[in-house]
């Protein structure tokens, strides 16, 4: 049964919200989790790069042989994410020098490769915007949460900002890449409680 616009785009937000429910972009949601700033850095650039690549492979589907459509998507999504590699360049230089190679690294994310064939590749324009952007916007929370988790605690800082004061002892641990690995099994340890109620 063929779901609304809306469905398509919720979905993305909790049903098959990308790291914890898809287990999909797990490297840079490892990587660039550190801090909030990275996480909404990265989240706003696959936004972009995931309903951009969706929005044209779904107006392209009839157009591109079945053959190479593959090599097309990757084409597509390598084009997003020089638009926003070079934006970010312009724009935001510190936060592109933080992200580093996770920006280049978007090309060959699961996550843009597997909506354009499972879903952009099938499906006409204006659902394909929604699932981009629902799935786009999801995997953004996702981080920005688990940073926020491992920012609070490894660092006592919120966006850069004191939240327990002069006598706060970081936990380190949360911020290194062990850390990393606990923090994310404990959210998907969450997710998974909370999606069973």
């Amino acid at each position: 049964m063929a779901k609304s616009v809306a469905q398509e785009f919720t979905k993305g937000l909790w049903a098959e919200i990308p790291p914890f429910r898809l287990v999909l972009g797990l490297c840079p949601t490892l990587a660039v989790t550190k801090t909030v700033e990275n996480a909404v850095g990265m989240g706003i650039a696959v936004v972009f790069v995931l309903a951009g690549s969706n929005v044209l492979v779904s107006m392209l589907r009839k157009i591109i042989p079945n053959k190479v459509r593959i090599a097309c998507f990757i084409i597509v999504v390598a084009t997003f994410v020089t638009v926003v590699e070079l934006l970010m360049q312009a724009y935001t230089y510190s936060l592109f020098m933080k992200l580093g190679i996770f920006i280049p690294l978007i090309v060959v994310n699961c996550i843009p490769l597997g909506r354009a064939e499972a879903f952009a590749y099938k499906n006409k324009v204006l659902p394909s915007a929604a699932d981009g952007l629902g799935l786009g916007i999801g995997y953004g929370l996702s981080l920005t949460a688990l940073s926020a988790l491992r920012e609070v605690f490894g660092a006592g800082t919120f966006l850069g900002h004191s939240v327990f004061g002069p006598s706060f002892q970081p936990f380190t641990f949360m911020v290194e890449a062990p850390g990393a690995f606990v923090c994310l099994g404990l959210m998907l340890c969450v997710m998974n409680v909370l999606g069973k109620k």
